[in-house]
């Protein structure tokens, strides 16, 4: 697949690169250039970026970032069988625990939320760090509303890092997630206030805690080129809302 000039290969972390050096000089850059590009596209593209993954892993599958990267590219194309399988070969060449969380969500994607109950429960989860445990916390709460366990998701979120005013990374989806499910429970009012408060702490547009609030304030966007091709409709609405004394939202 075609890789434009200006990618180099030096643009990935320092661990990787060090992690390359294992390799033949030019193999090492052909691998680096690829895995810059899946990081470029996870998000915009992910089908591309898993493409490129895949040149990587033919190139270099004994390289731990690579299985990563391999792996959270199969994750975000729903490959969950897939994103496991490297998940656990890259922890495997490394003994690292902080893959830990997104190899319990691959289980929930699997339909085994029950797997990602118990890798909640496991001595690998004291091991990661405060991050990668409130990404764990959400990883089981959501397993516990694929087993229609609502309450008990409600109960898994509510942690000293959700009651805390300091705003982390993490901080907009542990709040978002806790108001989500607060909605599915019936229980608006709360719902309203954690999705305000996910919106506070949400300076990178991370959740669509906006969208939620409008909708749950029944506000409805219109789109302008809606309103210039219906003049005559959005006249005679006017004209209503003078006759009646009031407004049409």
């Amino acid at each position: 697949m075609p890789i434009p000039d200006d990618v180099t290969g030096h643009e990935i972390d320092q661990d990787v690169r060090q992690e390359l050096l294992s390799l033949p000089k030019t193999l090492a850059e052909d691998v680096a250039r690829n895995l810059v590009m899946v990081a470029r596209l996870i998000d915009e593209d992910p089908e591309e970026a898993y493409a490129y993954s895949r040149i990587a892993l033919r190139l270099a599958s004994r390289v731990a970032a690579v299985r990563e990267a391999a792996g959270f590219a199969a994750y975000a194309t729903q490959k969950y069988a897939e994103a496991l399988a490297e998940f656990r070969a890259a922890r495997r060449m490394t003994g690292s625990v902080e893959l830990w969380p997104v190899m319990a969500d691959c289980e929930r994607g699997l339909g085994r939320p029950e797997k990602a109950m118990a890798m909640a429960g496991e001595p690998e989860v004291q091991k990661l760090d405060k991050a990668g445990q409130v990404e764990m916390r959400l990883v089981a709460a959501g397993a516990r509303r694929d087993m229609g366990q609502l309450d008990a998701a409600i109960v898994t979120l509510q942690s000293p890092e959700l009651a805390s005013n300091a705003v982390h990374p993490w901080t907009p989806r542990l709040r978002y997630a806790y108001a989500d499910a607060l909605l599915e429970a019936g229980r608006e009012d709360e719902a309203r206030e954690w999705f305000g408060k996910a919106l506070e702490a949400d300076k990178d547009g991370a959740t669509d805690a906006s969208d939620r609030l409008a909708e749950l304030d029944g506000v409805e966007f219109v789109d302008a080129l809606d309103d210039e091709d219906e003049p005559v409709a959005a006249d005679a609405d006017r004209d209503d809302a003078d006759e009646d004394g009031t407004s049409q939202a």
